[in-house]
């Protein structure tokens, strides 16, 4: 069982051509992105008693995510993303974050749990952040825990802050992703490939095992104690960008999987992973990524759909004589 925590809520998409309401929030992007990857996960996040939570719920079933918490009565959060000609979006949000209980109910939530995925808002925005760390605390001993950032400065203004609460879960961290604008952000005139090498290092023996770098068009790096790598972003026409990181952490992550890599047993298999296997995990998650830039929304792909781009890259790769 995979288990992800964090924010559940609805995309408003501005474009030039109209408005359009998507499920989102980077964790259940991601736990979704899991799901369709041929996973069984679990999605940990609140949502509201009213037509918007009904979306979120019926947006998790629809991909075989289990979702253990039930609504609650507060408004469902919404995130208003502005798309612009070139398919870049920003984000507003009118949110709240708390998980009361939930801390009592570990236990039984996480029984069986091999993989922990949390990150972005729910990660930082308080009360619900102190229970999602403990959440992380509770689960380690025990499963693979996973990281994402993804920063939001229009709700967490003060990078110190952030760079202080980031840092409490990259130690506790076995797989860390972040793009190099958070990383920008959180440590400012710093190389983010030289933070990345940096967060490697937090935990000493028991921190991260393996930390990437999203870069956009320039495609992933990545750093494991073995070395570090990197894949060429698949050329592709974008159509917006809304929830591509989210497709890229689902296929890492999926990729952690399949190669029998998840659970705390594993952990030195995972720490001794060889550069040329951090490559293969870049490129699957950057083909990931390619299909939902490729669409609107954040849609991350199917495994059949996966496997397909992955057959055809293969193929195209091999040479003829």
């Amino acid at each position: 069982m995979l288990t992800v925590i964090g924010e559940g809520l609805v995309d408003v998409v501005q474009r030039s051509s109209g408005i359009e309401a998507h499920v989102g929030g980077s964790p259940l992007n991601v736990a979704v992105g899991l799901a369709r990857l041929g996973h069984p996960v679990q999605f940990v996040g609140r949502y509201g008693r009213d037509a918007y939570g009904e979306s979120v719920a019926a947006h998790l079933r629809a991909s075989s995510v289990m979702l253990p918490q039930a609504p609650d009565g507060l408004p469902t959060s919404v995130a208003t993303a502005l798309v612009d000609d070139d398919g870049a979006a920003t984000y507003t949000f009118d949110l709240a974050w708390e998980l009361p209980g939930l801390v009592e109910r570990l236990p039984f939530m996480l029984q069986g749990t091999t993989l922990l995925h949390t990150g972005s808002i729910a990660t930082m925005l308080a009360p619900g952040a102190a229970e999602v760390l403990a959440a992380v605390e509770h689960a380690h001993p025990a499963s693979t825990i996973s990281f994402d950032p993804n920063c939001r400065p229009s709700i967490i203004a003060d990078a110190n802050y952030a760079r202080r609460q980031a840092e409490k879960f990259v130690t506790l961290a076995d797989i860390v992703k972040a793009s190099d604008e958070d990383l920008a952000w959180l440590y400012p005139g710093v190389d983010p490939l030289e933070s990345a090498r940096r967060w490697l290092k937090l935990g000493g023996a028991e921190g991260p095992a393996v930390v990437v770098v999203t870069r956009g068009a320039a495609g992933p790096w990545g750093i494991t104690a073995a070395g570090e790598a990197e894949f060429a972003a698949p050329r592709v026409e974008v159509a917006d960008t809304v929830g591509a990181g989210d497709s890229f952490m689902a296929a890492l992550l999926s990729g952690v999987v399949d190669r029998g890599l998840a659970g705390a047993q594993n952990r030195a298999d995972l720490r001794a992973l060889p550069a040329e296997g951090l490559t293969a995990l870049l490129a699957h998650a950057s083909r990931a990524a390619a299909v939902t830039v490729s669409r609107a929304g954040a849609n991350p792909p199917t495994r059949a759909e996966l496997n397909h781009i992955e057959a055809a890259a293969e193929e195209a790769e091999v040479p003829t004589t």
